[in-house]
């Protein structure tokens, strides 16, 4: 059987809040082991593109493909199926205040599998152990950083071996240091795992130090205006909305981010 290269693909998506069309026509795919930055100003739907592509919000018109496979044209019980690919670190890490770190991460394996509680304890434990919140296992999420946060929610994200994880806005919130050591935890679940990263975010040392190809968003043509890495739309392109997002950090401030995830 011949794989695809392309994992996930958007066709002539329009989104809407009934009148309120917040993009429209937008087409493009997700290489498999890619980290995809759907990027543009503030306001302009990147995170209502992503509610789309995880199947929260239905499109006006178009498709989302997965696999070949329309997440929107299939039957209740399919999409459900197609979305346990998927995991999701919301901005804000969404964990439930009232759970400790381990029952959150626990969550998702106890209501969407059949695995018995020494399993999932276990697994909970190696999740934990991958973002490097092992010792965080029995605490709130109020006794935790907001970086530490991120991470617990990371590790619920990775819960069921997700095929493809979303990031809405990972950096958020977090000082240049954490924002760094998340986007190298970031590169390595994509080397280690084989995930395919899709990340939605405004953050230039995030889209230029780790992204390898996304689509800018317009508020104001509510439609793609460009496509391709964050870096080349960087050094390429000639439409002045694009050129005034990305220049607001030099090339020579951003290949100091490179060179540290790197590991250089």
């Amino acid at each position: 059987m011949v794989i695809s290269a392309e994992l996930l693909r958007c066709d002539d998506l329009t989104l809407a809040f009934g009148t309120k069309v917040v993009q429209a026509n937008l087409s493009f795919s997700v290489r498999r082991g890619s980290i995809f930055a759907v990027m543009g100003g503030s306001g302009c739907g990147k995170s209502t593109v992503l509610r789309a592509m995880i199947g929260l919000l239905p499109p006006a018109s178009g498709s989302v493909f997965v696999d070949g496979e329309d997440l929107w044209a299939a039957s209740a019980d399919r999409r459900i199926a197609i979305e346990r690919r998927f995991g999701v670190l919301f901005q804000s890490g969404a964990l439930w205040s009232s759970l400790t770190v381990g029952e959150n991460v626990a969550l998702p394996l106890q209501m969407l599998t059949r695995l018995d509680a020494s399993a999932i304890a276990e697994l909970v434990r190696l999740k934990l152990a991958l973002v490097g919140m092992a010792a965080a296992e029995r605490k709130l999420p109020s006794a935790l950083s907001g970086g530490m946060r991120k991470r617990a929610g990371l590790a619920r994200a990775l819960a069921l071996d997700p095929d493809i994880l979303f990031f809405d806005e990972p950096s958020a919130g977090l000082d240049p240091i954490m924002s760094e050591r998340l986007d190298e935890l970031i590169v390595e679940l994509r080397d280690g795992l084989g995930a395919t990263i899709v990340m939605v975010s405004h953050e230039l040392p995030s889209l230029l130090g780790i992204c390898d190809d996304g689509v800018f968003l317009d508020a104001d043509a509510k439609t793609a205006i460009g496509h391709g890495a964050p870096r080349a739309l960087l050094e390429t392109s000639t439409n002045p909305t694009i050129q005034a997002f990305m220049r607001r950090m030099t090339p020579a401030t951003t290949a100091v981010r490179e060179n540290a995830i790197a590991g250089r």
